[in-house]
């Protein structure tokens, strides 16, 4: 009972005849309107994107359509054979055919591999005691 009575007293609270339960009220209802403004601008700004990917779809449909013709156009055997023409190609000559068992001798020649030389290492100098000195009047002439 002392409860509802505490209740009671902060539903009448006034502040300049206006109840504080009304005024919490409007600003709950303030702050869904501004949610719901924010809301609706990010939903629009999504729409515009969504808007100008489905653009940029259409636009590359378009340009593959364009392409795979222009490569039909390209592959066209009249054309091929006409530029084949043009540069001097033909079809192979018969004689000129190898067969199954001529191929052996139509494989390259492996290039044989590089021979590796390896320095000969110098035969070690006998220590300096062992070493005979040499005359002077020799090492003059």
């Amino acid at each position: 009972m002392r409860a509802l009575g505490t209740l009671k007293r902060v539903f009448d609270w006034k502040v300049r005849g206006v109840r504080w339960v009304e005024i919490i009220g409007l600003m709950l209802v303030g702050a869904m309107i501004f949610s719901v403004y924010l809301a609706k601008a990010a939903a629009a700004s999504e729409s515009a994107r969504i808007a100008r990917l489905e653009r940029q779809i259409t636009e590359n449909g378009q340009r593959v359509r364009l392409l795979r013709a222009e490569a039909a156009r390209l592959e066209q055997p009249g054309r091929l054979e006409a530029l084949s023409r043009m540069a001097g190609l033909g079809p192979v000559d018969v004689r000129r055919q190898a067969s199954e068992a001529s191929l052996p001798e139509l494989a390259p020649i492996p290039e044989p591999s590089p021979a590796v030389i390896v320095a000969p290492t110098p035969p070690a100098a006998p220590p300096a005691a062992q070493t005979p000195a040499a005359p002077a009047a020799e090492v003059a002439q």
